[in-house]
């Protein structure tokens, strides 16, 4: 496998950090076990070390977290909340005590006083108290900026309303830092309840707790079992600051909050090594989850003397706990459909128990890697449950009877459906090719369809399609234009002005552009700003219908892969009986011209839209800016021609003054329009 040059593997980690820390910290739905993100993390860490001049105001290394949800009111942080660096193994431990101690000027021989306390696996709240009274609680957020979820914490018994004073004086104010987690004996009532009710459970105890801080109902979170155990003061005025992390603890406890009672103060390396081993030893037996140790440095003079580094302390690691193995049966492998039409393969396990877990099913992620680890229903296969999240098959033990096994191969049709399962060449995702015609792809497709930057049909939210798909009323997008008043009366919970109201949004969506009907159909590998090029190439949507390779390979940024996926997708049967209906229900748009008809003034130029637009919305401006021929893009780089900055613009604006990029405000872009209507 050819190496890839050092520049494009660091816009990839970039991407995937990016990416994922999206999914965890901002959708709390994580996708890739900690321990693969924390590889990942060190590999670009490592990289930009060697190569500090490549380094770029947005990388994942250069900040902490993800932005807030825009659901809460934000929260700027006087204290950054920062993360903290990770080690593996002894000798990274030792590797950092020995850092401290040079950074300190210390002789090796003398040990350094660290305090050790279970790196809980929550989420991080900062508390803020003046005169005694708790009036703020915030997420971490991207760590300077958070959320406020004031209302939700008030609702955790553990979280003191009003600090107890036992004779001393309070704090005029106080910031407490601090972990929200769920318990596992909550976390399993909370699962019992939630199939009791026929709702979805929750995959492990830290989703939960962040569903439950993230209601925007109170009452909600007040049903679930959270308790806060604080850890760490950023802000304290009135009283004198605690001289050691240790003593901080002890203080906080007598103020009222819940302190670990598995905190341990020493000396030296060695006695972390020891606490580390005895922690990892009660890891199973503890009420809740933790996934590693954290060390501090107790002597908080010395903290200040050692600083930070731009994302975390120079005083303080966390010592991670390896994933947790266990060996057992592959009985068999299964297929499923996602919503793209993705074939997935999962590995069918004989229950076994793997960080007190039982686990019966795996991740085998693609043919590929089933190739790779040459695994046959029948082998025994180590099971590595990374990060206390997603199982994961990580080899196969060898055995006398493995040759004589059936060997796994890629269905030659959807499971689900029957049609045709393709696989471009060099591709390393198969997928069924019937689209919206798949039962396993109807709800997640049709959801696609309905949004806001597809077909946008107002009153048609997730929870109505996914009735309307189980009770057999829709089984493709053109059957949404086929509803009416008395079948959607029918739905529980349906009264008549939602159903006016759903209806007004449906017909009013029969008015649409050819790229917003393009995206919203789902073909795979055409996002937004390829279809809205399509649209602009093509003019209509017969001429797309009739293309070929070549014709779709003269589109801009329109490749092989891409090419061959439209070509697939829309010569399969029943996509192309979906598009007729759709045509058919009234689903209309105004033709254009093909672009080799028309100039093309920004053709080639890359364009990037930041801040909130008075005169339109962003969407309005990406388009007109799309039928002149610019590619509209989600982030800025040294390729970007021109960044267009609205009210409240951040960090996009940023990047572009730190990159030379020109920058234009809504005057220069509307005059820009204006004088190319014609176009």
């Amino acid at each position: 496998m050819t190496e890839l040059p050092v520049e494009q593997r660091l816009q990839e980690l970039r991407a995937q950090l990016r990416h994922h820390a999206h999914l965890y910290y901002v959708l709390d739905r994580p996708e890739l076990p900690d321990a693969e993100y924390d590889r990942l993390y060190r590999e670009l860490v490592e990289l930009e070390q060697q190569h500090p001049d490549l380094i770029t105001l947005d990388s994942p290394s250069q900040r902490v977290g993800a932005t807030p949800d825009s659901a809460f009111a934000p929260v700027p942080h006087q204290v950054p909340m920062l993360s903290l660096d990770n080690v593996f193994t002894v000798e990274e431990w030792d590797d950092f005590d020995r850092r401290v101690r040079e950074r300190l000027g210390w002789e090796l021989a003398v040990g350094v006083a660290y305090a050790c306390e279970p790196k809980f696996d929550g989420l991080a709240v900062t508390l803020h108290y003046h005169d005694g009274l708790l009036v703020k609680a915030a997420t971490r957020g991207d760590g300077s900026t958070g959320e406020d979820i004031t209302a939700n914490v008030r609702t955790i018994a553990s979280v003191p309303l009003r600090l107890l004073a036992e004779g001393a004086a309070l704090p005029a104010q106080l910031e407490v830092r601090g972990e929200v987690l769920m318990p596992r004996a909550g976390f399993e009532q909370l699962n019992a309840r939630q199939l009791a009710q026929g709702d979805k459970v929750f995959a492990n105890p830290r989703n939960a707790a962040a569903g439950a801080l993230r209601q925007l109902d109170p009452r909600i979170s007040a049903q679930r079992p959270l308790e806060f155990y604080a850890y760490a003061i950023a802000d304290l005025k009135g009283v004198e600051w605690p001289s050691t992390h240790s003593q901080t603890l002890r203080w906080l406890g007598t103020l009222g909050f819940r302190i670990t009672s598995l905190a341990s103060t020493g000396n030296g390396p060695a006695y972390v090594r020891q606490a580390y081993e005895m922690l990892g030893r009660q890891r199973d037996s503890l009420p809740f989850d933790i996934d590693g140790m954290v060390v501090k440095v107790d002597d908080r003079r010395l903290q200040l003397d050692l600083g930070f580094v731009a994302r975390a302390p120079r005083w303080a690691v966390a010592f991670k706990f390896p994933g947790q193995e266990a060996s057992t049966r592959l009985e068999a492998v299964d297929w499923q459909v996602g919503r793209t039409g993705a074939l997935t393969p999962v590995a069918r396990l004989a229950p076994v128990s793997v960080g007190g877990v039982v686990v019966s099913n795996a991740t085998l992620h693609n043919i590929d890697e089933i190739q790779r680890l040459d695994l046959r229903p029948g082998d025994t296969v180590v099971i590595y449950r990374a990060g206390d999240v997603i199982p994961k098959v990580m080899r196969r033990l060898d055995d006398d009877g493995h040759e004589q096994r059936e060997p796994v191969t890629l269905p030659s049709g959807c499971p689900v459906c029957a049609s045709a399962v393709t696989r471009g060449e060099g591709e390393v995702v198969a997928r069924c090719s019937a689209g919206l015609f798949c039962p396993a792809q109807r709800k997640e497709a049709l959801r696609h369809f309905a949004s806001r930057r597809a077909m946008d049909i107002e009153g048609l939210g997730e929870k109505w399609i996914d009735l309307l798909v189980e009770q057999e009323l829709v089984h493709s997008s053109a059957d949404i234009y086929r509803l009416t008043r008395e079948v959607l009366l029918t739905l529980p919970r349906m009264a008549e002005k939602s159903a006016d109201n759903m209806l007004a949004g449906i017909a009013k969506s029969k008015q649409t552009t050819l790229a917003r009907f393009l995206f919203a159909l789902g073909i795979p590998e055409v996002g937004e700003s390829t279809a809205a090029l399509l649209a602009r190439q093509f003019g209509k949507l017969d001429a797309l219908l009739q293309a070929d390779e070549a014709a779709l390979l003269a589109t801009p940024d329109v490749g092989p892969v891409v090419a061959r996926s439209i070509l697939d997708f829309l010569a399969e049967p029943h996509n192309q009986a979906v598009i007729a209906a759709l045509c058919e229900v009234g689903v209309h748009w105004v033709d254009q011209a093909a672009a080799q008809d028309l100039p093309q003034p920004l053709a080639g130029q890359t364009w990037v839209l930041t801040g909130t637009l008075s005169s339109m919305g962003r969407d309005e401006a990406g388009d007109r800016l799309r039928a002149l021929g610019a590619k509209v893009s989600g982030s800025v780089s040294k390729k970007t021609h021109v960044v267009v900055a609205g009210e409240s613009a951040g960090s996009k604006l940023a990047n572009a003054q730190a990159l030379g990029v020109t920058v234009w405000d809504e005057a220069q872009l509307v005059a820009f329009l204006k004088e190319h209507e014609g176009c």
